[in-house]
């Protein structure tokens, strides 16, 4: 173990281990505080252990762990609490002492101090600092209190930050159960996509103008919406930052965010994204692209990939395989091209009932799978993609593979604004139960959709469900009752599997199987023209007229 001494009463390293706690008495700790959750590796010695020898040496324990992208500032109060309240040195833990020289920085910040002159001395230490200053800002003027002299630009008493499909449907769900009722959506995109098109547009079957309407035109008559951006959450004071430095204030809050997608994790990425045979499905304007790179394929090697779990519809990276596959059966030239899928999971599908139909169409395109291969590089002038994955020693490797075709599905996480704010939880997502979607912490709060932490599939079969039980829970609130509805972790996922058919998946919590239709009508594990139809047609129809005019047709809330 190497000490990093920032100053004379406070101290960082890696991971402590009962061998290190006669050397840190002997220097004169009296407080260690762990900053690295248990159980994070194997092997790695567990909080309890540490803190029981570490009292035998006269040494106090506490336990705050953290996760550094995600570091906020409840976490940073709770540090400096236990800085102010040591008799003396102080020595904090975690995997290398990023997180715990972090904490200790924004600390210092609070109290006023140079956050360029805290990064200098972190950098001198050998920690990475060089983001800080913006990873952070939201944080640190928190912390500093800036946002108390910050204008209010509006008080809404029923306030939704994201315009999507859950933000707009909540809002007409709402006003369906309580006309009149006074409702604002801070909401910054001019333009509004139906997200499970990008696939069928990427597949040939959809066209660009299908998927996108005015943002104006599906905001529900009545809502005032507030075209901004939020920067950060101040639960504490029921309040909301927009870009513009200025505050709206709430008395009830509905978060429906979204989630990122982090280009910017996969080195050179962004760089060749849109050109040299690399594009996505992920991102309106590029599906088209996958569509053009599809057709003008006739041979050579075309590689798709999934990064790990969470995703925004987990089967939209095989769906891209599948339809380009069926376009290569059909145009005959299936035989000179090799497909290949690098999933950074264990397994083609999360749900096992529909694995034995999705593998028979993994073997008519003959594509190889390759498991536990996650996408960190590409080389798009060089057609060149890496993936790291673990060999046989244990030990992290990487492989090189060339490509004429590369279709990415990009790492996915929380909005920053929400991963470094007191409603996520460690991993970034909000922190809601996962039944009455209600947070956890504060009350007057609900989440929905992609950016919550829900163990459920993020996809808008999921946001139809959870929308009714969200309005419902809240109009019970507004009425100062207990609102009963739950959720129960519907989710689906339409696997287009070929041109024509697709295979229906439909789960709940825990993967349960849960057909909507009787199995002699549509059954979901066997491939489908029914289903195929009810995604070009039905689905798109019912998204634009129904769900987002707040028509809970087969979606009522249960009870």
């Amino acid at each position: 173990m190497e000490i990093k001494r920032v100053n004379d009463s406070f101290s960082v390293s890696g991971q402590l281990t009962l061998a290190d706690l006669p050397a840190l008495q002997t220097a004169g700790v009296k407080t260690l505080i762990g900053n690295r959750p248990d159980g994070e590796v194997a092997g790695q010695p567990a909080h309890a252990e540490l803190a029981a020898a570490a009292a035998a040496h006269g040494m106090a324990v506490y336990y705050l762990p953290v996760v550094h992208d995600t570091i906020n500032s409840v976490d940073v109060e709770q540090f400096a609490a236990l800085l102010a309240s040591s008799n003396g040195a102080v020595h904090a833990w975690c995997r290398s002492g990023l997180r715990s020289v972090t904490l200790w920085s924004l600390a210092q910040v609070k109290q006023g101090a140079d956050p360029a002159a805290l990064a200098a001395q972190a950098s001198a230490l050998g920690f990475d600092f060089t983001s800080f200053a913006t990873r952070f800002a939201g944080v640190m003027a928190e912390l500093r209190d800036v946002f108390a002299t910050a204008p209010l630009r509006a008080h809404c008493p029923l306030l939704i930050v994201g315009g999507g499909a859950g933000g707009i449907s909540v809002a007409a769900s709402l006003l369906r159960r309580q006309p009149g009722l006074a409702i604002t959506i801070v909401e910054p995109a001019e333009q509004h996509y139906y997200q499970p098109g990008f696939t069928m547009i990427g597949g040939g079957t959809f066209t660009d103008r299908q998927v996108v309407r005015p943002m104006a035109s599906v905001i529900p008559k009545g809502v005032q919406w507030i075209k901004a951006a939020v920067v950060h959450f101040l639960p504490q004071r029921n309040q909301v930052v927009l870009t513009s430095g200025e505050c709206l204030s709430y008395e009830r809050l509905i978060v429906s965010a979204g989630l990122k997608l982090n280009w910017g994790a996969v080195e050179g990425l962004q760089e060749t994204l849109g050109r040299n045979g690399v594009t996505s499905n992920y991102q309106p304007g590029l599906a088209r692209y996958t569509w053009e790179l599809v057709q003008g394929l006739r041979k050579g090697r075309a590689v798709f990939t999934q990064p790990p779990m969470p995703i925004k519809c987990a089967g939209a990276p095989q769906k891209a395989l599948y339809l380009s596959g069926s376009h290569w059966l059909r145009s005959g030239c299936l035989g000179d091209i090799d497909i290949d899928f690098y999933n950074a999971g264990a397994v083609l599908f999360g749900v096992g009932a529909y694995v034995p139909a999705l593998q028979r169409y993994i073997e008519r395109y003959r594509a190889n799978l390759h498991f536990g291969h996650n996408l960190v590089k590409v080389d798009g002038p060089n057609r060149l993609a890496t993936f790291a994955y673990t060999d046989a020693a244990g030990a992290i490797a990487r492989t090189e593979v060339r490509f004429d075709m590369l279709h990415v599905c990009p790492p996915q996480c929380a909005p920053d604004f929400l991963r470094n704010s007191p409603l996520a939880d460690r991993a970034g997502w909000m922190d809601v139960d996962q039944h009455s979607l209600r947070h956890k912490r504060y009350a007057n709060i609900w989440g929905l959709g992609d950016c919550t932490n829900t163990p459920n599939a993020k996809t808008a079969a999921a946001v139809r469900k959870q929308v009714p039980v969200v309005a419902d829970n809240l109009s019970a609130d507004l009425r100062q009752r207990t609102g009963s509805s739950r959720y129960d972790g519907y989710g689906s996922c339409p696997l287009t599997v070929e041109h024509g058919r697709i295979v229906l998946a439909e789960f709940l919590y825990g993967g349960k199987v849960a057909p909507t239709f009787p199995t002699w009508l549509l059954e979901g594990s066997r491939p489908s023209w029914l289903a195929w139809a009810m995604k070009c047609y039905l689905l798109p129809w019912v998204y634009w007229h129904l769900m987002l005019k707040g028509n809970e047709t087969l979606t009522a809330p249960e009870a």
